[in-house]
């Protein structure tokens, strides 16, 4: 059949629609699921009728709880039949009977985690001599920044569809297991699938739907999904399609995780950074997946590109019993950057000196975190600063704002005028993932040159928006019409890994140029069919591993080899009598390396600055005793096109050949920004996001209090 856009396209014939049936508790024992007498088109699916391993890829979380529940809605059972609203009525006459326990939903109490052994990660890393810097310092600036959960909010909820084919692989394969999902990596699908139901790789084909914008919300669940479709399908023998609502999306699916970060800065008497301390809690929810690669992006980013060489740093990443928490762009490079630039903008604040100012006097020269380890392509961070400074004509911005800040302050009678601010922050993406799972971080692209003339580029990497730019690319090295070239990303493509980080455009874009060059050398010397594999392997970095030490048998994937950076400044004003913030501009200054395409990276760029935006000030949603509110839900809305700011976007001119990552930049930036510029505008440090205008209002209503209103 034609491939649908989305996964709710998808009918077969005597196709069955499959629901989730949960765990009514947060924390407990499952005793049974008691269900009604069901007729013989209608099944229900337990943990017990798993024939192969019941948990996901490189995972402790089960497909299906089959003992101890860690979190409230977490599956328990699958009801499957043909019609939905008569499968709807029987899933509410399904009762699940547990024995509760006390949950864990706060990861702040880090004593009491330790005791419940609720720690996926830790890290404990010294430099240099840090208690020193403390004891001799001329002052010491501390605060503490928590960011909050983020919802995806994709097009489509996450869904998939599995059936049988004897044909997919041959007559003489036999059968077949068809899995088609919305899937930012069909790899871990399939190893996932093929795991759960114990079957040989080459039985089980993955057909990526159209991810859409994902903000890596459809990393790992997907497969989760996928792994309930398939194992309907192939217990039932029958084509099986299991469609989240999008309530099931809102309050089950991965969020972006909740941070809580302490940082404290010894400083000398020129206001230079002599030493920093971080201590840092990120809350990952049940089972603690990518727990290590999320934890070390948020200690990068908490630790900045500043200079010191005296370090102490202490992380957690800690299991509780709320719905598993996930990537979301940035991997956790935007919860430490976040409050490393706040904090930033408040030492300079402290010292009464202009935020974008220090930063271009005090950046390191290699504009990376760690002393000691080198990227190929330094941070410029003097022009990125320079380049927002003149685009938003910051300085006479900023220091109009001071003096109307200090005007306040001596006439604190005169109300009326709005109340501005302007506010900037640095941030930086990686290129890849920091450690590799159980396919050890090798990736693939493959290319043939058929006897016809044409080209087929297989890859697996679905949905990644570069298909035109590979066939273009392929067309121009080769001398062909770029109708010859066509891309093959289904069922039995190559692993060319996850679609995350830019990687599509950092890492496979320079793989196709590789094998297209290995054709030309060959196509006039080789008979056709002509086939080029090219892959791309970890790096070992000895000074990565002796800063960041991987777990056993982890090889560094160098993630941060060649990263992109980025600028941002964020101008509001406040109405003084609700306290409500309005944008007046978004400015980013952006070294993406080299541009394959400036307007669909203007339209990327764009697109992720109004949704980190959201992150700092719209998206005001969080767990409340293992569970999202129903409000929230129900409040829960995105910018139209009349809400979205200014946004403009200057790309900082590069001589480098290779494209850098970009799209996850604004939300290293943005949100530091724009709480730096409320801050000034308001004259009173803000540690938080979302920046709610209650936070904003009660901000107010204290200093009236104290005799300064704002």
């Amino acid at each position: 059949m034609e491939a649908p856009c989305f996964v709710t396209d998808i009918y077969l014939p005597q196709m069955l629609y499959a629901l989730t049936i949960r765990s009514p508790v947060a924390k407990g024992r499952l005793t049974s699921v008691e269900c009604p007498k069901l007729p013989g088109s209608y099944a229900l699916i337990r943990a017990q009728d798993i024939p192969g391993k019941n948990t996901l890829e490189n995972s402790l979380m089960p497909v299906l709880a089959a003992d101890e529940l860690s979190y409230i809605g977490e599956p328990v059972a699958l009801l499957l039949g043909p019609d939905k609203n008569t499968l709807e009525n029987y899933s509410r006459h399904c009762k699940v009977i547990a024995q509760e326990e006390e949950p864990f939903f706060s990861p702040l109490i880090e004593a009491e985690a330790t005791d419940t052994g609720m720690i996926a990660a830790r890290r404990d890393i010294r430099i240099g001599d840090p208690e020193t810097a403390f004891a001799q310092a001329a002052s010491v600036v501390r605060g503490s920044y928590r960011s909050g959960i983020q919802e995806h909010w994709y097009a489509e909820p996450v869904g998939a569809a599995a059936w049988l084919d004897e044909t997919a692989n041959g007559k003489a394969a036999g059968t077949s297991l068809i899995v088609r999902t919305a899937t930012q990596w069909p790899f871990h699908v399939k190893r996932s699938v093929v795991q759960v139901l114990g079957l040989a790789a080459s039985k089980v084909l993955v057909e990526p739907a159209i991810t859409g914008i994902h903000v890596d919300g459809k990393l790992w669940y997907p497969s989760l999904i996928s792994c309930h479709a398939a194992l309907g399908a192939w217990i039932t023998q029958r084509p099986v399609q299991l469609i989240l609502t999008r309530k099931e999306d809102f309050f089950f699916s991965p969020k972006r995780g909740e941070t809580e970060i302490i940082i404290e800065n010894a400083l000398n008497e020129k206001g230079e950074i002599t030493g920093i301390a971080v201590n840092t809690t990120v809350n990952m929810g049940a089972y603690g997946i990518n727990a290590v690669e999320i934890l070390d992006h948020v200690n990068l980013g908490s630790l900045g590109f500043y200079k010191t060489k005296n370090i102490r740093l202490s992380s957690a990443a800690v299991r509780t019993n709320i719905p598993p928490q996930g990537p979301c762009a940035g991997f956790g490079l935007a919860q430490g950057f976040f409050a490393r630039e706040c904090h930033i903008s408040r030492i300079a604040d402290t010292l009464n000196q202009d935020p974008a100012q220090w930063r271009y006097d005090n950046s390191a020269k290699n504009g990376l975190f760690p002393p000691g380890i080198t990227v190929k392509d330094p941070a410029p961070m003097k022009l990125l600063v320079d380049t927002v400074i003149k685009m938003s004509d910051y300085r006479r911005k900023w220091a109009s704002y001071e003096l109307l800040k200090k005007n306040r302050k001596e006439h604190w009678e005169e109300k009326g005028e709005g109340l501005r601010g302007i506010g900037i922050a640095l941030g930086c993406q990686a290129n890849g993932l920091l450690y590799p799972g159980v396919d050890k971080g090798c990736y693939s692209i493959e290319l043939i040159l058929e006897k016809d003339g044409s080209l087929e580029i297989k890859t697996s990497m679905a949905g990644s928006g570069c298909a035109d730019m590979w066939a273009n690319t392929a067309s121009k090295i080769l001398g062909m019409d770029r109708k010859m070239v066509r891309i093959n990303d289904g069922a039995e493509s190559v692993d060319s890994g996850p679609l995350t980080m830019s990687r599509a455009v950092t890492v496979l874009t320079k793989l196709v140029e590789q094998a297209c060059a290995a054709i030309s050398k060959k196509r006039f010397r080789n008979p056709l069919p002509l086939c080029v594999r090219k892959t791309v392997r970890p790096q070992k970095n000895p000074a990565w591993d002796e800063f960041f030490p991987p777990a056993e048998n982890v090889v560094d994937h160098s993630g941060f080899a060649r990263p992109g950076w980025a600028s941002a400044i964020v101008e509001v004003e406040i109405d003084p009598v609700e306290y409500l913030p309005r944008i007046r501009g978004v400015w980013m200054g952006v070294d993406g390396g080299k541009i394959l395409d400036e307007d669909r990276a203007r339209k990327s760029l764009k697109a992720s600055a109004v949704q980190a935006l959201g992150w700092a000030y719209r998206e005001q949603i969080g767990y409340i005793n293992g569970v999202i509110p129903l409000e929230h839900y129900e409040n829960f809305d995105i910018p139209g096109p009349a809400q979205i700011p200014p946004i403009n976007i200057e790309f900082i001119g590069n001589a480098q050949d290779d494209p850098k990552g970009i799209g996850d930049l604004p939300f290293s930036c943005i949100p530091a920004a724009y709480v730096q510029a409320v801050s000034q505008a308001m004259d009173y440090h803000f540690e938080s996001i979302p920046l709610k205008a209650q936070d904003v209002w009660y901000a107010g209503i204290k200093k009236i209090k104290e005799g300064e209103p704002a």
